[in-house]
C-alpha cells in the first residue's frame, strides 16, 4: 500500500491525533488533505501552538486543548504521541469500544518501501543510529533518518525508493505495544529507565522487545553480548543474530580483541580485522561499543573499509560528551543526553582525571545507588540542582568510598547559578561536565534545550 492509498482509506473517518508536537504535525497536515474528520488533542493553548493552530483550525481541524484535553476522546482511528502509552486510561477505554490505536511510526513501518534498520536501547541509541546512517551513506545509499532522531518520515514514504534505506531510532514509548518487523533490529543495551512512565522495569523491557518479536527469519537482530537483558533476547528471536562485545570474541559479530583491534567474526567462521579502537574519534569505551554495534548492523551492506573511515571521522552528536568551549584552560563538556545514572557513569569513565560534575533534574524512578560510587571515584566537586539533587547527594554520601569533602558537594536551586558556580570552582586544567543523570523536564522542554542553556551560559562567560 502506498501513502496515498493509506490516506485515502481514512477519508470520511473520524481521526484523532493525540499530541501536537513535532512528530505529529506533518501527520495532521496529511490528514487535513484527505478529508478525514480530524481532531487534535493536546494540553497546549492556542497561543502556544501559534501558526500551527491558526492554519489547521482554518482548514477545519478541531482542537481539544487545555488541562482536560482528553475528555471525550473519540475517533475511529487514534494516533498517539510517543510518550502517551496505550495503557493510559483514555486510550485503553477508546480501544475497548473499538477505536484503532496506532501511531505515525507504526503506520510508517507498514508503508515504508525500502529496508528498515531500527535501533533501540537505554543508552547509545542516537550515536549508533547516526553511525549506521553515515556508514550506509559512505557505501552510496540514500538514507532516510528518522524516528526519535531526525524528523517524522511518514510524509516522505512516496518519495522513497526500494534501494534506499530507512534508519530509525525507536524509544520504548514508540515501541510499546507496536507491531513492527524491521529488516535489521538493534538493541544497544537495556538498563532501568523511564520508570516514571512505564508500569515497572519489566514493562520497559517488554517495550524494547517489540523491536524484534515479529521479525522474519531472514532478518537480522544485533544484540549486546555484555548486557544480560539484551543477551537473553536471543532465546526469543526467530531471525539471524549478530553480537557485539568489548569483553570477549563473539560470532557472528564484532568484538574488541585484547590487542585493541576491532575484529569481526563472520558466520562462516572467518575473522576480519577492521580497525584499531584507538582510532575512533569520539571518546569513551561506550562509544567503542556504539561503533561495533553499528558495524554489526551494516556488515552485509557496507564494506569494512567504509565503516572504519566513518568511525575515524565521526566527531559525535551534539549534547553527547560535546566540548562546547575551552576557556582559561578549563574544558566544558555538554553531556545533557545523560538522563540516567548509567549514562552519567559511562560519561565519567571517559575522563582520566577527576572532573567537576553538574547533575540533577527530574526524577524518573531510577535508583541512584550505582551513581554514588562512580561519583566518588571520578568527581572532585559535585554541583547538584533540580528535583533529584537530594537523592543524588544521598547516594554519594552512602557510597563506601565517600569521605567528607571527597567530593565536595553543593546543592543549588537555580540551573544558571549552578553552572556559574561550577565554572567559578574550576582551575586551569579542570574539566566541567554537565551530565545530569536525570531528565530535563523539571525545567526544560527536553535535553537539547538543557544542553543549549548550558552552552549559552558557558559561551557568555568572559
Amino acid at each position: 500500500m502506498t501513502l496515498t492509498e493509506y490516506m485515502a482509506s481514512l477519508a470520511g473517518k473520524r481521526v484523532a491525533v493525540i499530541g501536537a508536537g513535532v512528530s505529529n504535525r506533518p501527520l495532521v497536515g496529511l490528514l487535513a488533505d484527505t478529508g478525514a474528520d480530524t481532531a487534535v488533542y493536546d494540553r497546549s493553548t492556542p497561543d502556544s501552538l501559534g501558526d500551527f493552530y491558526s492554519e489547521y483550525a482554518a482548514r477545519g481541524v478541531t482542537f481539544h486543548l487545555g488541562e482536560n484535553y482528553l475528555d471525550g476522546l473519540d475517533g475511529d482511528v487514534i494516533f498517539r504521541t510517543p510518550s502517551f502509552l496505550p495503557t493510559q486510561p483514555a486510550l485503553a477505554k477508546a480501544a475497548a469500544w473499538g477505536a484503532l490505536v496506532t501511531s505515525e511510526m507504526e503506520v510508517f513501518l507498514r508503508l515504508c518501501p525500502c529496508p528498515v534498520i531500527a535501533v533501540t536501547g537505554s543508552d547509545g541509541k542516537t550515536t549508533t543510529t547516526t553511525l549506521i546512517a553515515r556508514m550506509l551513506e559512505a557505501a552510496g545509499r540514500k538514507v532516510w533518518l528518522g524516528g526519535n532522531i531526525g524528523r517524522p518520515l511518514l510524509a516522505d514514504v512516496d518519495d522513497m525508493a526500494p534501494e534506499d534505506a530507512a534508519v530509525l531510532e525507536l524509544s520504548s514509548f514508540q515501541l510499546h505495544s507496536m507491531t513492527c518487523a524491521p529488516d535489521v533490529a538493534v538493541i544497544t543495551n537495556i538498563a532501568p529507565n523511564h520508570l516514571d512512565i512505564h508500569r515497572d522495569y519489566q514493562d520497559y523491557i517488554d517495550a524494547k522487545r517489540q523491536i524484534f518479536l515479529n521479525q522474519r527469519p531472514e532478518a537480522k537482530l544485533v544484540l549486546n553480548h555484555d548486557n544480560a537483558v539484551t543477551a537473553a533476547c536471543a532465546g526469543e528471536a526467530k531471525c539471524r543474530i549478530w553480537w557485539f562485545s568489548r569483553r570477549q570474541a563473539v560470532g557472528p559479530g564484532v568484538y574488541l580483541a585484547p590487542d585493541g583491534t576491532i575484529r569481526a567474526r563472520l558466520p562462516d567462521g572467518e575473522e576480519r580485522a577492521v580497525m584499531a579502537a584507538g582510532d575512533i574519534r569520539i571518546p569513551g569505551m561506550h562509544n567503542v561499543e556504539n561503533v561495533m554495534c553499528a558495524m554489526a548492523a551494516v556488515w552485509d551492506l557496507v564494506p569494512p573499509e567504509a565503516m572504519a573511515r566513518v568511525a575515524r571521522e565521526f566527531t559525535g552528536v551534539p549534547h553527547r560528551l560535546e566540548t562546547v568551549r575551552v576557556h582559561n584552560s578549563v574544558r566544558y563538556i555538554n553531556d545533557s543526553i545523560a538522563s540516567s545514572p548509567d549514562r552519567t557513569i559511562a560519561g565519567l569513565a571517559c575522563f582520566p582525571e577527576k572532573v567537576i560534575l553538574i547533575a540533577g533534574g527530574k526524577d524518573k524512578g531510577v535508583p541512584f545507588d550505582k551513581l554514588g560510587p562512580a561519583v566518588c571515584e571520578h568527581v572532585k566537586k559535585l554541583f547538584l540542582t533540580g528535583l533529584t539533587a537530594e537523592k543524588i547527594r544521598a547516594a554519594v554520601l552512602a557510597a563506601p568510598a565517600y569521605r567528607p569533602g571527597a567530593p565536595e558537594i553543593q546543592v543549588m536551586e537555580d540551573f544558571t547559578e549552578t553552572v556559574k558556580a561550577a565554572a567559578a570552582a574550576a582551575a586551569p586544567g579542570d574539566t566541567v561536565l554537565l551530565s545530569p543523570a536525570s531528565t530535563s523536564f523539571d525545567r526544560f522542554k527536553n535535553f537539547e534545550q538543557r544542553g543549549e542553556a548550558f552552552r549559552r551560559i558557558i559561551e557568555e562567560m568572559e
